[in-house]
Parts: C-alpha cells; sequence; structure tokens
C-alpha cells in the first residue's frame, strides 16, 4: 500500500502510525521520536505561479498534510485568522537588495517575528481539533524568545488550551521577554529558567516523556518539534519562490536560514522534497555551532550555549536535526534513534560517513562570530539602507559567501530589528523604529516565575498551575 502524507509516524520507529489531529496535539511520538508525514506530497508547478496569494499557496503547500483529519474548512478559517493579522497583503514580502540578492520578510505579524505565522496557525488549527473531540490541552514549549512570544499572542484565552513557556532567565531580549510576560491571560504560565535554551528544551522533553502529566488531558508541545509548526512554515518557502518568479528570477534560488533549532531550515528542505524548485540551503548559525560542526566536521557535539545577540540561535542541540538525519538517512528508523540515544548519553556522536554525505546532500552550514554580525548590522544599512537584527545579519553574512551562479540567493529576515534594539542601536548610532505591536506594549506589568534548571522545579510548578 502506498504511504500517504497525512499519515505519520515517528523518526525512530517505535510510536505507530498516526494522522495530522493525533500529531498536532500530542507534539512529540511516544516513543520520543519526532513525528514525519510517511510520504511527501507534490506540489504541481501552478502552486508557485506569480500572482497567486498567500492563503492560496499555503492551502496547496498544508492541505495534503492534513487530510480529513481536521473539520471540513478548518483549514481555511485558520488562513483566514493568519492572514488578518499581518499588514502586506503578501504577508512575507521579497525585497530586492542587489542583483540576485533578496530578504524575505517575515516579521510583519502579531509579535514582529518569523514564528507567528506557523504559530497562529498551529492555535488554530489546535483548537479546531479540540472542539470536534471535546478534549482539553496543556502545551508545554521552551523558547529562546520569539517562539515563546509568538505562543502566547497565538494561545491566550483559547479555550480548551493552556499554555507554559519556559525562556532562559536573564537570556532573551528584553522585547520578546515582555511580549510572553506583560500577557495577563489566566491560560498563560511564563517560567524563566535559571540555565540556557537547551536547559528549557531539555525540561520540556523531560515533562512531555511524563505520562502522569497526561491523566488530566492532552499534555503536548508547539515548539517545532510539533510537525504542524513545521507545516506552517513551508507556504512562505513556496510564496518566496512565486515572488521571485513575479520579478523576474528564472533560475531556482538558493534559501539562506538563520537557524537555530532548525525547524525553519527543515520547512524548506521539506518544500524542495514536495517538488518546490530550490538549488539549495545554507543553515547559518552564530557561535552556538553545534549544527555547523556536525554538518562540516562530522561530529555532532554538545556544548555549553554562549549568550550572543542573535538570542534566538542561542542552541546548542537543535531538536531538528533528528528530522535531517532520519530523511538523510533515507527514513532509517533504527539508525536515527540509536544515534540520538547515543547523544542523550555521551552528548557526542561521529556521524557515519554515508550519512555525512547524504547530509551535505541537503544542507551546507555557515557559522557567523559576533564582530561579523555587527559589522554586517553595519553594512546592511550602508549599502542598502536596511536596518536588520541579528539573527537577520548572520543570514546575510552568509549569503554574501553564496556564489550566485548557483541561483539567486534569499536570506530569510526573521525578526523586527527594534526586538533587538540594544545591540542594533549601539552599531547604528540609532534605535530602530519600532512597529505598533512592540510600541503597544507600553509599561504594563509582567509576570513570571523563576525556576532553576532541574526537572523537579519545572515538575512541581507545572502541576501547580491552576490555567
Amino acid at each position: 500500500m502506498a504511504q500517504r502524507s497525512d499519515t505519520y509516524v515517528s523518526t525512530r520507529g517505535g510510536a505507530p502510525a498516526t494522522n495530522f489531529a493525533e500529531a498536532l496535539l500530542r507534539g512529540m511520538a511516544p516513543d520520543s521520536g519526532l513525528y514525519m508525514p510517511a510520504a511527501w506530497p507534490t506540489l504541481t508547478p501552478g502552486a508557485w505561479a506569480a500572482g497567486r496569494d498567500y492563503a492560496d499557496m499555503a492551502t496547496s503547500a498544508m492541505a495534503p498534510f492534513i487530510g480529513e483529519a481536521l473539520p471540513t474548512g478548518a483549514l481555511d478559517r485558520a488562513l483566514e485568522r493568519l492572514v488578518a493579522g499581518f499588514a502586506p497583503s503578501e504577508v512575507t514580502p521579497l525585497v530586492r537588495l542587489e542583483d540576485d540578492l533578496y530578504l524575505l520578510e517575515l516579521f510583519h505579524g502579531p509579535t514582529a517575528a518569523f514564528k507567528d505565522l506557523a504559530m497562529q496557525l498551529a492555535a488554530s488549527l489546535a483548537s479546531e481539533a479540540l472542539a470536534a473531540s471535546g478534549e482539553t490541552l496543556t502545551l508545554v514549549t521552551a523558547t529562546s524568545g520569539d517562539t515563546g512570544a509568538a505562543a502566547v499572542a497565538a494561545f491566550a484565552n483559547q479555550p480548551r488550551i493552556r499554555l507554559i513557556v519556559l525562556h532562559p532567565h536573564e537570556r532573551v531580549s528584553p522585547v520578546q521577554r515582555r511580549q510572553m510576560t506583560t500577557v495577563q491571560a489566566g491560560n498563560v504560565l511564563n517560567l524563566a529558567v535559571r540555565g540556557d535554551f537547551d536547559d528549557c528544551q531539555r525540561l520540556v522533553k523531560g515533562l512531555l516523556a511524563d505520562e502522569t502529566l497526561r491523566a488530566h488531558g492532552r499534555f503536548s508541545s508547539v515548539n517545532s518539534i510539533n510537525w504542524a509548526r513545521l507545516a506552517g512554515q513551508i507556504p512562505y518557502y513556496v510564496s518566496a519562490v512565486s515572488q521571485a518568479a513575479a520579478m523576474g528570477e528564472t533560475r531556482p534560488p538558493v534559501f539562506v536560514v538563520p537557524t537555530g533549532n532548525f525547524g525553519d531550515a527543515f520547512a524548506g528542505i521539506a518544500a524542495r522534497k514536495m517538488g518546490l524548485p530550490v538549488a539549495g540551503f545554507v543553515a547559518a548559525v552564530n557561535a552556538n555551532d553545534a549544527l555547523a560542526r556536525a554538518i562540516n566536521e562530522g561530529v555532532y557535539a554538545r556544548k555549553a550555549a554562549v549568550e550572543t545577540a542573535s538570542v534566538s540561535m542561542d542552541v546548542q542541540a537543535p531538536s531538528n536535526f533528528e528530522r535531517l538525519v532520519y530523511e538523510a538517512s533515507g527514513r532509517d528508523a533504527a539508525l536515527t534513534a540509536g544515534l540520538f540515544a547515543d547523544f542523550a548519553r555521551k552528548g557526542e556522536v561521529t556521524l557515519p560517513a554515508d550519512l555525512l554525505s547524504a547530509l551535505r546532500a541537503e544542507v551546507s552550514a555557515v557559522s557567523v562570530d559576533e564582530p561579523t554580525t555587527r559589522a554586517e548590522i553595519a553594512h546592511a544599512h550602508a549599502t542598502w539602507g536596511q536596518v536588520v537584527c541579528p539573527h537577520t545579519a548572520v543570514g546575510l553574512s552568509a549569503a554574501r559567501g553564496v556564489d550566485r551562479a548557483r541561483g539567486p540567493v534569499i536570506v530569510l529576515a526573521t525578526a523586527h530589528p527594534a526586538k533587538f534594539g540594544k545591540d542594533v542601536a549601539p552599531v547604528l548610532g540609532f534605535d530602530p523604529d519600532p512597529p505598533r505591536v512592540i510600541r503597544d506594549l507600553g509599561d504594563r506589568a509582567e509576570r513570571f516565575e523563576v525556576i532553576g534548571a532541574e526537572a523537579a522545579e519545572a515538575l512541581a510548578a507545572v502541576r501547580g498551575f491552576g490555567g
């Protein structure tokens, strides 16, 4: 029997196949693997035809993953809500900087970061699934800044849903923190963890593995370990190719993706698997370079994350690297399970030569240090009149090293620079002009709880949350 794109399997091979609604509401597979569609659907060339609107392209990209798992019209209603929350008609406008170099602006949503695009969809689709089943859902997510803000904006006051967000204490930007902690919704709990993002992510994975937390309803995550989050990011790659075609580009582009947890980059790889014409992917990382070392040196090794200006990329154990390994290995679940079990136990694994070759065929990786990031912020303003955030600067720096003979280069601009004014202003000598969604934060009171990086403290906080 042919595999279906609306059927989901675990990267570790030890969980039963399921549908989109279950993958969405559960998040991580019961064998601790990540859900993947059993097969890739095929996009027809008309999906990225010039002139199509965002909702139409998103429907083409996402509907095959959902099948009949949600109520009729659920995706249409989710996309209507999404598009209404973005100012430009393109939703993710493509901006030409110079010949064969573009920025794809992903920051025009409710929290001025690219995470809004998938999170708004995930919230709408989860609400549809819960209304149909009559269930309740507790969501727990780790964030290095933007994921948590987008999750709070999307899920605050949603019926049948509680949201618990863990962020590294004093290691997110002030704007990112306040976007999470000034929302006074009773169904949201913010936990500031004394540690780094990888500590937060470790705590979330531990909570998701604790079956006792499912006793009073569903318990899941909206980190990019959740397949619905990645599916919601595929459409803007389709939109980018469509807009590039409308601007006269005839060659498939190379995408340069500022990368932390690798979900954004893997969504692009998924789009290419579906048939979107793409010449290649470059994962641009900061000084937290575990992914780059894995791709370039063949050793995947965990180190303590260091704090950088591009805080949302301060990740040394990117969860979605597991999806990349699974796909590049020919969907070898046994290899994937064994490799990540070894990594969890030892903190370091050497990648087999054939796997490493396959990984390099999917993506290359570049690490950009802090002085270079600052220099790129200055260069973008001096050369193109663009004020960019540190994450986008990492991407631009990597992009300027890409041979444009491969194709036009599209850099994902992941956040509005005003979210990182304390890092941008010293370079440019002025504060970035904040968009309305940041100005509206005002001086509202914050609400969060500080905990240690121990599993027992996180568990106690979650169990004590009334919501």
